[in-house]
């Protein structure tokens, strides 16, 4: 049961992201945002097979990013309708509307943040792919390409360490400022560019050679298909956002977004 989000079809996963992104761009209030992210965040541990280290480490970005944009949002404001109604943090009084914009911007980052690294936590890039061409009909020769390149980026870090350690060898001394850095990386990149050319002249004539025509009536080794539990998992998140909406609006929090900025 932990592992029900990485069974599901990545192309709905990715669907049910991109709607409730969307969905909640039409929304301007503090408390949907907040709500929906926390909700996000259970699922995503509860049903999903995730390490909660890597997970908070990839969530600490954008945390620190909607710190700083609730900053800049209270601090570079418009002068605002009602300036007497204000809200103190800290040791400072702001005018209340200020507060409820910077704090449903901030918010706002954070949902659309849980939604994509619960897509990114459960989701087999390959997979995913694979589920665009037979689901989305991606043209094969744009997926295969995508899945080529993705394949490739482990070898060019790998033959990154062997370009580095062979200067090494040679005597080739280590950058000790910014200007020997730049040219240390020139040296770098015309081998990592030859030898990336190389891989991807091999991999066509492979492909070729194996009957790869790019054709999308083709048959598939690993087949995705679409059940019940998938248009569930779309269902209960949208029905999970509309409840939230609902009490946002019986507590009297809920806003449309009206280009209050």
């Amino acid at each position: 049961m932990t592992m029900l989000l990485n069974q599901l079809n990545p192309s709905i996963k990715a669907l049910t992201v991109i709607v409730m992104i969307f969905a909640l761009t039409l929304v301007f209030d503090p408390f949907t945002p907040l709500v929906y992210c926390l909700f996000t965040i259970a699922i995503t541990f509860m049903f999903g097979k995730v390490d909660g280290k890597k997970y908070f480490l990839y969530f600490l970005p954008f945390f620190l990013i909607a710190i700083g944009m609730l900053w800049t949002t209270l601090v570079f404001a418009d002068a605002p309708k009602n300036a007497a109604n204000t809200v103190q943090i800290f040791l400072w009084e702001f005018p209340k509307e200020d507060v409820v914009v910077a704090f449903s911007l901030a918010l706002r980052m954070l949902a659309f943040a849980s939604l994509s690294l619960l897509f990114i936590f459960t989701t087999n890039m390959v997979d995913f792919i694979l589920s665009l061409m037979q689901q989305c009909k991606l043209p094969p020769k744009i997926a295969y390409g995508v899945l080529a390149g993705y394949r490739f980026l482990p070898l060019m870090k790998e033959e990154l360490g062997q370009i580095r350690a062979a200067h090494q060898v040679r005597g080739v001394n280590r950058a000790t400022n910014i200007k020997e850095s730049i040219q240390q990386y020139k040296r770098f990149v015309i081998p990592l560019l030859a030898g990336a050319i190389r891989k991807a002249e091999r991999t066509a004539v492979a492909m070729e050679s194996k009957g790869f025509t790019g054709d999308k009536h083709r048959t598939f080794y690993r087949p995705f298909t679409l059940s019940w539990k998938d248009w569930a998992f779309f269902l209960f998140m949208f029905l999970i956002l509309f409840i939230t909406i609902f009490a946002s609006i019986q507590l009297e929090y809920f806003q449309w977004y009206k280009g209050q900025l």
